[in-house]
């Protein structure tokens, strides 16, 4: 399921189907920034904790009608590929680019990414759902190879997944995700609320003078 359609279908929706919602965001905040395909595995694995592993580690705290964490975990290959075709695709020039992993620039650009997936997402499953969903500032680290850290948070029998995607250049990052144990079951007729252009509001104000 790609953008919580099943509601229009009368089947619940779980926890999985958010996750895909989510892996979609990921896909396609990715791809638009890096002007490559990024694609995800056809299969999850269900893990007991989300952790933050080297190179790169990054996370986003959400809360509202559910309650999550979203963790994406970048080996320093795929981080230099996704910061180098952001920063070539926004016209920054090659002998400007940082060159190392550890670099303040990288850590910047994958957080400012991280950023728009969620606030895709959110905005996504708010309309969707017809709930209020709301998030963290992106948390950026760059860990060594002997360093893992665990994050827990207070949640109902949480449901911790994993999912690995893969650059155009076959570098792969991988997604973990955890929210509460929850379902969403329509009662009625459910339509997703439509999203209002900031740019067609000007437009029509403009008209109508």
């Amino acid at each position: 399921m790609t953008e919580c359609t099943a509601a229009e279908d009368k089947k619940i929706i779980t926890p999985y189907d958010i996750l895909l919602s989510l892996c979609d965001s990921v896909s396609y905040v990715m791809s638009a920034a890096a002007h490559h395909e990024f694609r995800y595995a056809p299969m999850v694995q269900k893990i007991s904790r989300t952790t933050l592993r080297p190179d790169i580690g990054t996370f986003v705290l959400f809360t509202g009608t559910f309650s999550g964490m979203v963790v994406i975990n970048f080996p320093k290959e795929a981080a230099m590929e996704i910061y180098r075709g952001y920063m070539l695709s926004m016209g920054m020039d090659e002998k400007d680019l940082a060159l190392n992993h550890t670099s303040d620039e990288v850590a910047n650009s994958l957080g400012e990414l991280m950023n728009q997936i969620l606030g895709n997402f959110t905005s996504k499953i708010s309309a969707n759902l017809h709930s209020r969903i709301e998030q963290s500032q992106p948390k950026m680290l760059a860990l060594p190879h002997e360093v893992q850290i665990s994050i827990n948070m207070a949640l109902d029998n949480p449901q911790v997944s994993r999912i690995t995607f893969k650059t155009e250049e076959n570098n792969v990052f991988y997604l973990e995700f955890t929210m509460d144990d929850t379902t969403f079951t329509p009662v009625g007729e459910m339509t997703a609320h439509e999203e209002i252009s900031p740019d067609d509001i000007l437009a029509e104000v403009l008209g109508s003078k």
